[in-house]
């Protein structure tokens, strides 16, 4: 419906404060009406007077037709205190009210108007007023308010009439202006939306700012901004998806390879070779822990991450399992060393758990690494009431600030050049699914200190999953 939209509805508030404007300007320009009205009829009854003192003697028709010509009953002049009815004629009624013209105030002029405007009876009034060219202290004259209404009727209705042309056509040139202006930019703005909408992942669809009106400009600056960013991060999208797909597959043929090194590895765990021996079952829990993830990868290529089996378990065990896996890659420059408390266990996945401290320690070898000086990698663990807190800390040069302000976050947190981010986003998942929290403790110039906060009550962990 027109008056819904935006240029309906404005078309009829300018209407309406033109019309009220016009209203403004009617009720004066009626009293100032009334006034001229007035102030004719007093000239008009002196000039009738003239005449009389021109001519003492004059008929008594002479005298009706002076009256009627000047639209009064009767005059009267005052001359040096003397008042004196110079002509007159039968009043047909009563004297109702009197008006002094002398010193009237806008406000007196306004009400008499107005009053006089909607009063239908027909009366008799007194006006006072002073002589033109100082020829007296004053004059009155009585006269009729029918045909003073009936001016002022006409005169207000001439008004009225011209306010309406007024407005209609000052309304109709803000519409065309505000239509053009305004409401053509905005309808080509919610245009660019819908377009967008159909297929956001098409650059050619993103709004072009083009609207003279600054605050009109910066609305289609903003939207271009945020239709870039939200194409740019479907299409990231888009690509995650297609690697998604890529590395469920690869995850799917690598697990059939490792499956049959698995086998081959189970053969060698008899031998008689000490070292053999020693160096077996580690190998056997590297490839019992590659085709975990492997399956892992391929659940989360059909859901997201599996729910993690919690069960108490040692957490020593892992810990040592995690130092001694990247205690081979860490060489003589880096020292992974575990501080947790003897006897600690704690509700967990062992693999999830495994995973996350891997990521963690791998992560901080690689930083102290990068700076080519020996440095620490200490895993801790310790325990209150409420929480189980482990710490993985090192020595090396900290977290770049771009790291802290994406961290968590899957192809933006990376910490080191040529990172995906994947590690620590991958780790704060699995501990959001144990019910607790992976957090950023400390990373300066000494150091980084990354904590793992887990829930002892089962209730803690239910209201954490939820």
């Amino acid at each position: 419906m027109f008056l819904n939209s935006l240029s309906g509805r404005f078309l009829m508030l300018t209407i309406i404060f033109v019309m009220i404007a016009e209203v403004l300007i009617f009720v004066p320009s009626i009293a100032r009406f009334r006034e001229d009205y007035l102030l004719n009829r007093l000239e008009r009854a002196q000039i009738a007077s003239l005449s009389v003192e021109a001519n003492d003697m004059i008929t008594s028709d002479l005298e009706a037709e002076l009256l009627a010509n000047a639209g009064v009953y009767n005059v009267v002049l005052r001359r040096d205190e003397m008042r004196q009815l110079v002509l007159s004629s039968p009043i047909p009624q009563p004297v109702m009210a009197t008006f002094d013209l002398r010193d009237p105030t806008a406000m007196e002029l306004i009400v008499d108007a107005l009053t006089q405007l909607v009063d239908p009876r027909e009366e008799v009034i007194r006006i006072i007023g002073n002589p033109v060219q100082d020829a007296g202290l004053l004059i009155e004259i009585t006269l009729p308010t029918e045909p003073l209404r009936m001016a002022l009727i006409d005169y207000g209705i001439r008004i009225l009439i011209l306010s309406a042309v007024i407005s209609i056509f000052t309304a109709a040139l803000l519409f065309f202006a505000v239509r053009r202006l305004l409401v053509k930019p905005i309808r080509g703005v919610v245009d660019a939306m819908m377009s967008y909408s159909e297929a956001p992942e098409d650059s050619r669809r993103i709004i072009k700012p083009s609207a003279g009106v600054r605050e009109l400009h910066e609305a289609e600056t903003a939207l271009q901004s945020l239709q870039t960013d939200l194409t740019a991060s479907l299409r990231q999208k888009e690509r995650l998806a297609q690697l998604g797909g890529a590395v469920a597959k690869i995850s799917h043929d690598l697990r059939n390879i490792l499956t049959v090194a698995q086998l081959f590895a189970d053969r060698i765990d008899g031998s008689a070779d000490p070292t053999v021996n020693r160096m077996a079952p580690k190998l056997l829990g590297s490839i019992s822990r590659a085709v975990h993830l492997c399956e892992s990868t391929l659940a989360f290529g059909r859901a997201e991450e599996l729910p993690p089996m919690l069960d108490r378990v040692a957490l020593n065990g892992i810990v040592d399992d995690v130092i001694a896996g990247e205690s081979l890659a860490a060489g003589d420059e880096v020292e992974i060393v575990a501080d947790v408390v003897p006897g600690m266990s704690v509700r967990a996945d062992t693999e999830q758990l495994y995973r996350v401290l891997s990521n963690l320690v791998r992560n901080a070898r690689q930083a102290i690494a990068s700076t080519g000086k020996p440095g620490q990698v200490v895993v801790a663990g310790r325990e209150d009431e409420d929480t189980w807190k482990i710490t993985v800390t090192d020595t090396g040069p900290g977290l770049p600030e771009k790291a802290r302000e994406n961290l968590f976050r899957a192809f933006q947190g990376g910490t080191r050049k040529g990172g995906t981010g994947l590690g620590l986003a991958i780790a704060a998942e699995l501990v959001r699914g144990h019910g607790g929290r992976l957090e950023l403790a400390r990373s300066d110039e000494t150091g980084t200190e990354f904590a793992i906060t887990l829930p002892k009550t089962l209730a803690a962990l239910e209201a954490a999953a939820e």
